[in-house]
């Protein structure tokens, strides 16, 4: 809120909306649905976008005038192309160990 208030646009938050967080869905525990139009309430120049597209978050940071803070709600799917991974609870807190590692770097090559 304060820097909405005093339009700190030297400021810039990214925040990686992956739905989960350690103790369960955030719908469940906190609901943070509509974070951008909470954010601009508040003074923000706030936007969701696919956080998963970098010529997104590239193109949303060069395009903001800087007028006042910028939020960056980037939808993300945690453990993105990794089939075990994804959308798994356990993998917000747990490392993988050797085998599930050498499994994932498979995956994602």
């Amino acid at each position: 809120m304060l820097a909405g208030q005093h339009k700190l646009n030297n400021l810039v938050v990214l925040i990686d909306a992956n739905k989960i967080q350690s103790l369960g869905n955030t719908k469940d525990v906190i609901d943070l649905s509509s974070l951008d139009i909470k954010l601009n309430s508040f003074g923000w120049k706030a936007t969701e976008i696919d956080g998963h597209d970098v010529n997104q978050i590239e193109k949303t940071l060069l395009s903001h005038n800087y007028e006042k803070p910028l939020a960056i709600v980037a939808n993300t799917i945690k453990g993105k192309g990794v089939s075990f991974m994804e959308n798994e609870l356990l993998w917000h807190y747990k490392s993988p160990d050797e085998d599930e590692y050498i499994k994932a770097m498979e995956e994602l090559s």
